[in-house]
């Protein structure tokens, strides 16, 4: 047996040829049993040759939990000096459990990363939870919170908004009120802190539970469940899509001709590249002027798609036509047009984005507007948050401008974050005192509420809200307000996650902002709430 193959990569084709010599000649009862985490290093011939099994958690809160208590030995369960604590606080343990692993249905609401929690972690936890109660006479449950989400499961977490979630949903389960028989784990009061009887009383809780939970379980809003069947539905069809036949039969256009008439009509729509001579003449690097530097650096980074696109898309019609050899790059590139996605390429060297290719597009045709009408009328009096290739720029122009102008080291600079919802942007006539009016952000997951002007609850069915003007206002030694408010990260595009780019920024994150609530911080984590640039259509 070989396990966890998926850390020996470079053994792999060793591996693999030494299946390939394994054949009738060995002893009838030899077994080769192979472990691995889902990796793409694992030879495929090996994996066709072989009886594969998988083990995945069980879908449900209900089917976790009671997995998981059918598997507790009568020691495991009850085997602790303490045993009412001890069997109280290891449900919330075993609740948390079941909560992390079942979020990762609902996709980057749920996780920014789908992180494979194990049994294992629960095992761990439930050890030194019994240690814990056995050797102190009070219950330290700051203890408990930083091994079990820092430690024991958030050894697994990479992204620290998920660290800061996973912190939050533990302190749900592990605090004082956890020992307070029917302490609601839900706003429904359908979860709830059994009594601390026998394993067989804490199964029979079990299985009185939903079997398909509801999201207010989690901590989200209901409309995670549309949520949740559109991720399944994407990735079926995507699936789909992939799987389908290269070539057709019967009457109407062939695939030839559909790539090529679609490549004919994104030529003809594609804006034509920046002068960027004629850009740096008339906004000429400045030092009062940060934005000048801005506008010139979009330009450039639109420039390279630009140019590819004038000099692919005609290279794919002459390649249907037999004129030039259709190369694998060029092949890959027209499957994705007739598939209306946007090419590898295209978005690897393009604007990140989740939009078809036919969104895509006009999004583009917009963005290049928007550079357009800046270069020919001056700087914006309010800014398309959304059109900038790299917001971060612009940020930080923001607040170059704002030292510069009265001579105050950046250093004490930070932003503040004032909604001005009593107007439209396209109202606005003037540049602000200071700062910069932007719009363009969307809200996943809650809604402005323009009556309180604060945060308030997604109204059914409404996935995502556009949030009013926005005035980036740089301060000078702000004290940063640590109730009142909500944190909510800024990012590109609907997907959350990112890498980790050359200038030390997320290719997805772009900021945390400040948001005005009446309910607590925690409310807001544990929805998963966060703004968007750009969304899917």
């Amino acid at each position: 047996m070989l396990m966890n193959c998926h850390l020996a990569v470079s053994w792999m084709p060793t591996l693999e040829a030494i299946v390939e010599q394994i054949d009738d000649t060995k002893h009838r009862d030899f077994r080769l049993w192979l472990t691995s985490m889902p990796t793409q290093a694992f030879p495929v011939s090996v994996l066709q040759n072989s009886v594969k099994m998988t083990l995945e958690p069980p879908s449900g809160l209900r089917q976790n939990l009671l997995g998981t208590y059918e598997a507790l030995s009568e020691e495991q369960f009850s085997g602790c000096a303490k045993p009412e604590k001890y069997k109280m606080l290891l449900f919330g343990f075993c609740f948390f459990h079941a909560i992390v692993q079942d979020r990762r249905k609902f996709g980057p609401i749920g996780w920014n990363i789908q992180y494979a929690f194990t049994n294992e972690d629960l095992m761990v936890s439930r050890r030194q939870l019994k240690i814990f109660i056995e050797d102190y006479e009070e219950v330290p449950y700051k203890v408990l919170n930083k091994i079990g989400a820092e430690i024991n499961y958030g050894g697994r977490v990479t992204d620290d908004k998920d660290v800061r979630l996973i912190n939050t949903i533990l302190k749900t389960y592990m605090c004082p009120e956890m020992l307070q028989v029917g302490h609601k784990l839900s706003e429904s009061g359908l979860y709830f802190s059994p009594e601390p009887l026998e394993k067989e009383d804490y199964i029979e809780y079990i299985k009185t539970l939903p079997l398909n939970p509801k999201p207010e379980a989690f901590g989200l809003h209901n409309n995670a469940e549309i949520t949740t069947s559109q991720f399944l539905t994407s990735n079926l069809l995507e699936s789909m899509i992939s799987m389908q036949p290269k070539t057709s039969s019967g009457k109407g256009k062939s695939r030839e001709e559909i790539i090529g008439e679609q490549c004919k009509f994104l030529h003809g729509k594609a804006p034509k590249p920046f002068d960027i001579d004629s850009v740096q003449r008339k906004y000429p690097t400045m030092y009062e002027e940060s934005m000048n530097t801005v506008l010139l650096q979009e330009c450039i980074r639109y420039n390279r798609l630009l140019q590819d696109m004038q000099v692919q898309l005609p290279l794919i019609q002459r390649a249907l036509l037999g004129e030039v050899t259709m190369s694998e790059d060029l092949e890959k590139m027209a499957t994705a047009i007739f598939d209306n996605q946007v090419p590898a390429y295209w978005g690897k060297i393009g604007f990140l984005s989740m939009k078809p290719l036919a969104s895509w597009i006009e999004d583009l045709i917009e963005r290049i507007e928007f550079l357009q009408n800046w270069y020919d009328k001056g700087t914006p009096i309010v800014f398309w948050f959304s059109g900038f290739f790299f917001p971060q720029a612009f940020l930080t122009s923001t607040m170059q401008n704002f030292a510069r102008a009265g001579g105050i080291a950046i250093d004490r600079l930070t932003f503040q974050f004032v909604l001005e919802d009593q107007m439209k942007w396209s109202e606005v006539t003037s540049k602000p005192a200071a700062g910069v009016y932007t719009y363009g952000l969307y809200l996943e997951g809650c809604r402005w509420n323009y009556d309180t002007h604060k945060l308030g609850d997604s109204e059914p069915k409404k996935l995502f809200v556009e949030m009013p003007l926005l005035h980036l206002l740089a301060t000078i030694d702000r004290v940063v307000p640590k109730t009142g408010i909500y944190n909510c990260p800024v990012y590109k595009v609907l997907s959350r996650t990112g890498t980790l780019s050359t200038t030390g920024h997320s290719t997805n994150y772009v900021i945390m902002m400040e948001l005005p609530s009446e309910d607590p911080e925690e409310k807001w984590i544990k929805a998963g709430i966060a703004a968007f640039l750009a969304l899917k259509y």
